[in-house]
């Protein structure tokens, strides 16, 4: 729910903008996003993205159109165009999309990769092409972003082509009620409601990618938003849900408590306590 949020502007987008803009440099620098496998034609796609897309797309990428929200500096993006997408990433941090550029660029697939930075919730204006894409994605670390969730599925919906097809993943809304621990390794603690109707506006200088950063830019805003309410929202935009999954992992430690399971994922250390992650693919009408 917005409240009496203003979509276009305000003290919720200048703090997480400046957040983010601030990540940026340590993020390039850090390996938590090793570029490596992108600068030999390669794809940085977690397991549950590169499965979710290959299942999409089983001839490949090479005819395919995308558009990725909250892109980042990336990354997602570019493993997208080595696999042969076109696509067009939107972020609102500059100096992301200012990396984002360079890199593409680094890697010769400029031609293929364009960047626009621009609020989310400008897409419309800044990407004046409707029905234009075969696939909108966006993965983590998204929505809770973002104050209203019924606009972001509306944008989804303006972009997609008729039959074309949103892949989304994200953090569980189930395991975002924890946090903390109790002790090293221990597991979460309750901090935060499932479903609250404002922000929580928190002051952490931490960053999940370097463990040694303090961000002078500390303040953010996040959004709960609970399974109903994204399902509604995709749903009351004109899309249909094709699919939708849990999953017990994550590409990144979320809590001390999880612990590596392969390939860049973190998980429970022994039983499945709760989902920590879910997927779901959803469709624009055929005609």
């Amino acid at each position: 729910m917005t409240g009496s949020v203003d979509l276009r502007g305000g003290d919720w987008l200048d703090d997480n903008r400046a957040n983010w803009d601030e990540r940026v440099p340590i993020h390039v620098a850090s390996d938590f996003y090793d570029q490596g496998p992108l600068r030999v034609g390669g794809s940085v796609l977690d397991p549950i993205s590169r499965a979710g897309v290959g299942r999409l797309f089983p001839d490949g990428l090479a005819s395919a159109r995308v558009l990725h929200l909250q892109c980042h500096f990336g990354s997602d993006t570019l493993s997208l165009a080595n696999l042969g997408a076109t696509v067009v990433g939107l972020d609102f941090s500059r100096p992301a999309v200012e990396e984002a550029r360079r890199m593409a660029a680094e890697l010769d697939v400029d031609g293929r990769a364009r960047f626009v930075e621009a609020n989310l919730y400008d897409a419309r204006h800044v990407l004046p092409e409707p029905e234009s894409f075969d696939l909108v994605f966006t993965t983590w670390g998204t929505i809770g972003w973002l104050p209203d969730v019924a606009e972001w599925a509306r944008i989804i919906a303006w972009f997609l082509k008729p039959g074309g097809r949103l892949f989304f993943a994200d953090g569980h809304p189930a395991a975002y009620v924890f946090d903390g621990a109790d002790g090293p390794g221990g597991m979460p603690t309750f901090q935060y409601p499932y479903a609250k109707a404002g922000p929580d506006v928190l002051d952490d200088d931490s960053d999940y990618a370097d463990a040694d950063a303090s961000l002078v830019n500390a303040r953010t805003w996040e959004w709960m938003h609970p399974l109903d309410e994204v399902f509604g929202s995709l749903r009351a935009a004109g899309l249909t849900i094709d699919d939708f999954t849990e999953h017990y992992e994550v590409p990144w430690q979320i809590f001390p408590a999880t612990v590596p399971k392969g390939d860049g994922m973190f998980g429970w250390p022994a039983e499945r306590w709760l989902p920590l992650s879910y997927e779901l693919v959803a469709s624009a009408p055929a005609s």
